[in-house]
């Protein structure tokens, strides 16, 4: 049966604008770094996709190494958005990456203009699409000077291949040195994805002053820590969990202080009826700095309960407070 989106899909999301440019992001966006490879379930993520447009998420982020195998979730996405969405293409913001692993030899990872012009090529072939809306330096190269970096990413945006340029996992210095050159070259860095959660609060440091001061969104991954900051682990380590794999997140990582601060979350979580999850998404969404957050899913029933978040993102001094007093 053919695909029909939501009629009232943007009724219920919330949407900000990232910096100052013109373009507005759900405050939920899905990222398909997980759960859209070759190794699950086409049903499954189908329905996930669907679930996502239906309820106003307009952002799909991947990256030419999602999968596994790598490269996979851009096929998979790319089939499902000419099956599906094809009609709805220009509601949506799709965006991918360049410079970690993807092939041997010196030019299959990093920063070089190489590598990236390469990369954006084989990811629009995947995904077969004639341009993505973002296209992101994933990581900062430490051989590579950031003036090729940046300049490949404006040639990509004057080549139509991109409409907008952004950085992931940059720290501050290197940010505000790539949002210099960016804006020099005439196309300004739209946004910045940086990982942060309740458990890893680097940006706070600096970066959210950087990108506040150069008009640059962010984006945060790994909003839950992998997990950590959800109902799975109250009570330990459960069978089949990603920690049990230890492949992003290992059962060492898992200690007793971590579980108690876990428990503690949660408690004020079911004080604010919501999920420890939920609250944890809220409490970035606190910080108008941050334009959405890129959550995974692994069922549609997973992303619902995500967007649920947004029915409360405002917090009491006292909350905030007692959050602090558990994460310090």
């Amino acid at each position: 049966m053919p695909y029909t989106a939501n009629e009232n899909r943007y009724q219920n999301m919330q949407y900000r604008r990232c910096g100052k440019s013109g373009i507005q992001l759900s405050a939920i966006s899905l990222g398909l770094w997980h759960n859209f490879g070759d190794v699950d379930s086409e049903e499954v993520y189908r329905k996930t996709l669907h679930t996502a447009f239906d309820n106003g998420i307009t952002h799909f982020d991947l990256a030419n190494n999602y999968g596994p195998p790598p490269g996979s979730a851009e096929i998979n996405f790319g089939k499902i958005l000419h099956q599906d969405f094809q009609a709805y293409r220009d509601e949506m913001i799709i965006s991918s990456k360049a410079g970690y692993y993807m092939w041997p030899g010196p030019y299959g990872e990093w920063g070089s203009k190489k590598n990236m012009v390469a990369s954006i090529d084989q990811s629009l072939k995947r995904m077969q699409l004639e341009y993505v809306d973002i296209f992101y330096s994933h990581r900062p190269d430490p051989n590579t000077p950031l003036e090729e970096t940046m300049a490949t990413l404006d040639l990509f945006v004057r080549q139509g291949k991109a409409l907008y340029a952004g950085i992931s996992n940059y720290p501050a210095d290197q940010a505000a040195k790539a949002f210099e050159i960016l804006q020099q070259l005439g196309t300004p860095c739209l946004i910045h994805q940086p990982k942060y959660s309740m458990f890893d609060r680097w940006v706070e440091g600096s970066l959210l002053d950087t990108v506040e001061h150069y008009n640059v969104g962010c984006i945060p991954f790994s909003p839950l820590a992998q997990g950590l900051l959800s109902n799975k682990y109250i009570n330990g380590i459960p069978e089949g969990s990603r920690a049990t794999k230890g492949v992003f997140l290992k059962a060492e990582q898992i200690t007793e202080t971590i579980l108690h601060k876990i428990k503690g979350l949660n408690n004020i979580a079911v004080q604010r009826n919501q999920t420890l999850a939920q609250m944890a998404l809220a409490w970035l969404l606190k910080d108008r700095r941050v334009t959405s957050v890129l959550v995974g899913a692994s069922s549609s029933a997973q992303l619902l309960d995500s967007i649920d978040c947004l029915k409360n993102i405002e917090f009491s001094k006292e909350e905030l407070e007692a959050i602090e007093e558990i994460l310090k």
